[in-house]
C-alpha cells in the first residue's frame, strides 16, 4: 500500500472576481460604449429571371431587443445594416406584393467583426389566385458567403453544446474546424491548436473583436468557457483590412448577451476517476499519461468537479441587457513520489475560475452601448513526484498562477450611411510559472553514488513571474457611397511588460553521497519523507559532497513597452451584377522590432494590400478568391530572452567587438546597444553544504568574471515583422434548404520568420563514410574542447607563446566573463504551405440530424 501526503492547503480569495464585477458595474454608468457590432448583406434575387431584384423593401427584426429597421435594395438587389448588435437572433423578409410572394427567414444570428450573408429567393405571383405563399423558414435563404473570399468556419452556440467538449473548454473543440489542427508547443501550457500547420504562439486571439493575446509567449489570456460563447470562428486565409499583427489566422469568439426574455443555465460536472474513469494504457499494459486542460500530464487517480452558471435578461425592455457567466472548475491529480526510503502518493489540485459579464444599453434608434468584463483566477499544482514515480520532494513544490482580467468599452453610432465603433479595453495579466512553496530556500539535488538523481528538495530552482498590463483603442468608420462601402480605421495596442526571472538567488546544489553507508543514511533520516527539507541533510553531510552549486546572481525585474499601431482603409463595390470586388490596404507598426537600433532601424514599411473576389454564379452557387499580404506582430519573449539571457560585462563586450571586426557583426553595430544586464547565475565546485556565496556577498568583479555557456545580444539591425503572402480559391454550393458544400484551395508564402543564430558556433565537423565503419560511434564526436578551439572567438587563456594555459588537473582555462555561446534572433526564415480543404455542412433544419464533414488535404 503507497502512503498518501496531503499539502497543506492555501486558499486565496478570488479577488480578481470581485473587481472584475466592480469594473463591470462602473462601466455600465459611465458614457456610451458598444460591443459586438456586426453587419448584415441581404441579397434579393428572382429565382424566375435569375437575376437581383432592386427597390424592394427588405425588413430586418430582432424581438429579442426590440430592434427593426428597413432598406431598399439597390440596383445591384442588395440591401445592408452595418453597426448591428450580436444579441439575440434576426428576422429577415420581404412582404408580399403584387409583383412576389412574401420571403421569410428566421434565426439568423450574427458574430462579431463580420458581414453575414443572406440570400432572399424571391418567387413572382402567379397569374392564377393562391390563398397564401409564404418562402419561410431556411427554405428561403442560402447560406453561401456572397461579400468576400474570406475563408473561414464557426461553431456556434449549440455545436458547441452538441459536441463532446471535454471541461466545457472551447480550445478543446477548435481543431474540428476546416484548417485547424492540434498542436504542441515546447511548454504544456503552448496553444493546443494551429491554423494552416503554423506556430500557434502567432495565432491571434480576439474575443468580440478585440484582443486577447497573452503578449509574452502566444496563445489567449482568458480561456472563454462554452457558457459565455456564442459562436467561435476562425478565419484562415484572404480576410480583410480589419484585421492584422498575424500572418498565422485568426480566432474570434462572439460572446453571449442578454435579451428581452430571461435565460440561463446552472451545470455540474465530473469526471469521479477510477473506477469509473477508463483506464488509458499502451498495447503492452503500460498506463498512458492523460491532459489537463491547462496542457500538463495526470494519470489515472485523476478527478475533476466543475460547476457554473449563467443568466441573462433584460434590466429595462427592449433597451438595457445583461448577461453574466460564472464557472469553476476543481481537478484532483496523484503524484508518486518513488524515492530511496519513500514511495508515497502526493496530492495536488489544479483550480480554474472564470467569470464573463457585459450589459448592453441601447441610448436611440443609432447608439448603442456594451461594457464587457472577462476575468480568470487559475492555480496548477506541481506538488511533487511524478505521474509513474519521480523524486521531487513536496519540499520543492510549486504552484502556477495565471491570473487576468480584461475590461473593454466599446460605442457604435449605426447611421445611415455612416457607422462608427470606437472600441477601448484594459487589461492585466500575471503568469507566474513556478510560485514557490517555499521561496526563501535553496534547492538541492542529491545523488547516489553512481551519479543519478534520487531526491530534489526545497525549490524548484528558478523564477518567472510576468506581468502584463495593456490598452488597446480601436476607431472605426464605415460609409456607403453608392455602390460603395468604404471602411476606414486605427488601432493602437499598447502593453508594458514586466518579467522577474533567473535562477534560484537562494542558490542550487548538487550532492553526491559518498558510498552504499551514505545512502542507507539517508534512507534512514528521522524527518524523511515527502516534506523532507535541505536543512535535514545536515546530519549526514559528512557522508555526501557538493558538486556544483550555482547561483542566481542578478535577481532583477526588468522589461521593455511593446507599441503596436494598424490603420487600414478597404472599399466594397460591385462593378457589375453578383461581381463583389473588395480592395484594401493595411499598415502595421511594432516598436519591437527596433532591437537594439533605435526607431532608425525599425520595421516602418509594413504595407500589406488586400484583394478578395466573389462572383455569385446564381443565388446558390458562388466562386470566391483572393490574395493578400498578412504581418506578425513581434512576440515579447524575442526581445525578452535578450536582455535577461545578455550580460554587459568588459569580457563579453570584447568578444561582440572581435565579431564586429570578423565582419560576423555590422560595422556600425553598438556594444553597449545590443547588451543588457540581465539575470546572470554563476556555479563554485568548492563550496560547503547551505554555505555557498550569494550574489549579494560576492564582488562586482567576481560576478563579471564567471563563464557563461551561452549569452544572448540584441539584433544591432533591428527585427523584421514576419510577412505571409496568402492565396485562395474556391467555391460554395447550396443544395436544397440545410445542405453547404464548399471547396477551397489555399497557398502561404512566408518570410522572414524568427530563427536563432549562434554567432560564435564552432567550425562544421564531418565525419567520412570511411571514419564511420572504422570507428565506434562514441569515438566520432570531437570533444567540447576541441569544438571550442574552432569558435571565431577564442575563449581560452594563452601563454606567452600562443599556446593554452592548463590547471593542476589538465583542464584548459578559459578566459573569465566570456560566453562560449553568443546567439542572436534573426529574421531569416521561411516557410511554405499548400492545402485543399473540402467541406459538407447539414444544418438540422426539420430533421433529427446535423453534421459536418471536413477534409483538409495539406503540405
Amino acid at each position: 500500500m503507497i502512503a498518501r501526503y496531503v499539502p497543506p492547503s492555501s486558499w486565496t480569495p478570488p479577488y480578481i472576481v470581485l473587481a472584475a464585477l466592480l469594473i463591470l458595474g462602473l462601466g455600465a454608468g459611465g458614457a456610451p460604449v458598444a460591443h459586438g457590432q456586426a453587419s448584415l448583406e441581404v441579397h434579393a434575387f428572382d429565382v424566375e429571371a435569375k437575376a437581383p431584384v432592386s427597390d424592394v423593401n427588405v425588413h430586418l427584426a430582432n424581438d429579442g431587443i426590440g430592434f427593426e429597421s428597413t432598406q431598399v435594395t439597390d440596383d445591384q438587389g442588395i440591401a445592408q445594416w452595418g453597426g448591428l448588435s450580436t444579441s439575440g437572433a434576426y428576422t429577415v423578409f420581404v412582404e408580399e406584393s403584387d409583383q412576389f410572394y412574401e420571403a421569410r427567414v428566421s434565426g439568423v444570428e450574427l458574430r462579431a467583426n463580420h458581414t453575414r450573408s443572406v440570400t432572399l429567393l424571391l418567387r413572382p405571383v402567379a397569374e392564377y389566385e393562391l390563398e397564401e405563399v409564404v418562402v419561410e423558414g431556411r427554405r428561403g435563404v442560402a447560406e453561401v458567403n456572397r461579400v468576400n473570399a474570406e475563408v473561414s468556419s464557426s461553431l456556434s452556440a449549440a455545436s458547441l453544446e452538441d459536441l463532446p467538449v471535454e471541461g466545457r473548454n472551447v480550445t478543446q473543440s477548435l481543431y474540428r474546424l476546416p484548417n485547424v489542427t492540434p498542436s504542441t508547443g515546447f511548454f504544456p501550457e503552448a496553444p493546443n491548436v494551429s491554423i494552416n500547420g503554423a506556430n500557434g504562439l502567432y495565432t491571434n486571439y480576439l474575443i468580440d473583436g478585440m484582443d486577447n493575446n497573452e503578449q509574452f509567449l502566444g496563445g489567449p489570456q482568458f480561456e472563454v468557457p462554452t457558457g459565455a460563447v456564442k459562436d467561435v470562428t476562425v478565419l484562415t486565409s484572404t480576410y480583410s483590412a480589419e484585421y492584422g499583427r498575424t500572418g498565422n489566422g485568426i480566432f474570434n469568439v462572439t460572446t453571449k448577451s442578454g435579451s428581452n426574455q430571461f435565460e440561463g443555465e446552472a451545470f455540474y460536472l465530473t469526471r469521479p476517476g477510477q473506477p469509473i474513469d477508463g483506464e488509458f494504457t499502451d498495447a503492452s499494459g503500460n498506463e498512458l499519461p492523460r491532459r489537463d486542460l491547462s496542457g500538463n500530464a495526470v494519470q489515472n487517480g485523476f478527478q475533476r468537479h466543475q460547476g457554473g452558471f449563467a443568466l441573462g435578461g433584460p434590466i429595462v425592455k427592449d433597451r438595457t441587457f445583461f448577461f453574466a457567466n460564472l464557472e469553476h472548475t476543481t481537478d484532483w491529480k496523484d503524484n508518486l513520489l518513488d524515492a530511496p526510503g519513500v514511495r508515497q502518493t502526493i496530492d495536488g489540485q489544479n483550480q480554474f475560475t472564470y467569470f464573463s459579464g457585459r450589459i448592453d444599453h441601447h441610448w436611440n434608434d443609432r447608439w448603442r452601448s456594451t461594457a464587457r468584463v472577462n476575468a480568470n483566477r487559475v492555480r496548477i499544482d506541481r506538488q511533487g513526484g511524478g505521474l509513474t514515480g519521480g523524486v521531487t520532494f513536496a519540499s520543492a513544490a510549486n504552484t502556477q498562477r495565471r491570473d487576468g482580467v480584461h475590461a473593454a468599452l466599446q460605442t457604435t453610432y449605426a447611421g445611415d450611411p455612416l457607422v462608427y465603433k470606437g472600441n477601448l479595453q484594459y487589461s492585466w495579466f500575471n503568469w507566474d510559472y513556478a510560485d514557490a512553496a517555499n521561496p526563501n530556500s535553496p534547492q538541492v539535488a542529491v545523488q547516489d553514488p553512481q551519479g543519478t538523481t534520487v531526491a530534489v528538495l526545497g525549490n524548484p530552482g528558478f523564477t518567472f513571474d510576468s506581468v502584463e498590463n495593456t490598452i488597446q483603442l480601436q476607431q472605426k468608420l464605415t460609409y456607403r457611397l453608392g455602390s460603395h462601402t468604404l471602411k476606414a480605421g486605427g488601432d493602437v495596442l499598447v502593453s508594458d511588460h514586466s518579467l522577474a526571472g533567473g535562477g534560484n538567488p537562494n542558490g542550487n546544489y548538487v550532492v553526491r553521497l559518498q558510498d552504499e553507508a551514505a545512502l542507507s543514511a539517508f534512507q534512514s533520516l528521522d524527518e524523511l519523507g515527502p516534506g523532507l527539507r535541505p536543512g535535514d541533510l545536515r546530519s549526514i553531510q559528512n557522508q555526501f559532497t557538493v558538486e556544483n552549486y550555482s547561483v542566481e546572481l542578478r535577481p532583477s525585474t526588468f522589461g521593455r513597452r511593446q507599441d503596436l499601431v494598424g490603420l487600414y482603409v478597404e472599399d466594397q463595390f460591385a462593378p457589375v451584377p453578383n461581381l463583389t470586388v473588395t480592395t484594401g490596404l493595411r499598415w502595421d507598426y511594432d516598436s519591437l522590432t527596433e532591437g537594439a537600433g533605435g526607431p532608425d532601424d525599425a520595421d516602418w514599411n509594413n504595407l500589406a494590400p488586400r484583394l478578395s473576389l466573389n462572383y455569385a454564379i446564381n443565388g446558390r452557387t458562388s466562386l470566391r478568391g483572393g490574395y493578400g499580404i498578412f504581418y506578425d506582430k513581434i512576440v515579447y519573449s524575442v526581445v525578452s530572452d535578450a536582455l535577461q539571457q545578455n550580460v554587459s560585462s568588459p569580457a563579453y563586450k570584447d568578444q561582440i567587438r572581435v565579431l564586429i571586426d570578423q565582419g560576423i557583426l555590422p560595422s556600425d553595430t553598438d556594444v553597449d546597444e545590443v547588451t543588457f544586464s540581465g539575470n546572470r547565475s554563476a556555479s563554485f565546485q568548492d563550496v560547503d553544504y547551505l554555505e555557498g556565496p550569494t550574489g549579494s556577498e560576492l564582488s562586482s568583479d567576481q560576478i563579471a568574471a564567471s563563464f557563461s555557456n551561452e549569452r544572448r545580444i540584441l539584433n544591432p539591425n533591428g527585427y523584421e515583422n514576419p510577412q505571409t503572402h496568402q492565396f485562395s480559391l474556391g467555391v460554395q454550393r447550396q443544395f436544397g434548404d440545410d445542405l453547404l458544400a464548399y471547396v477551397d484551395v489555399i497557398h502561404t508564402r512566408s518570410y522572414d520568420q524568427f530563427r536563432l543564430r549562434d554567432l560564435n558556433a564552432p567550425e562544421p565537423y564531418d565525419i567520412s563514410a570511411r571514419e564511420l565503419a572504422i570507428n565506434r560511434a562514441e569515438n566520432l564526436p570531437r570533444s567540447r574542447v576541441e569544438a571550442d578551439k574552432t569558435r571565431p572567438v577564442d575563449l581560452f587563456q594563452r601563454n606567452a607563446d600562443g599556446s593554452i594555459k592548463f590547471d593542476a588537473e589538465g583542464n584548459p582555462l578559459y578566459k573569465p566573463g566570456v560566453a562560449r555561446s553568443i546567439v542572436m534572433t534573426e529574421t531569416e526564415g521561411e516557410a511554405r504551405y499548400w492545402a485543399a480543404n473540402v467541406n459538407l455542412v447539414k444544418d438540422q433544419g426539420d430533421d433529427w440530424y446535423s453534421g459536418r464533414l471536413s477534409y483538409t488535404l495539406s503540405r
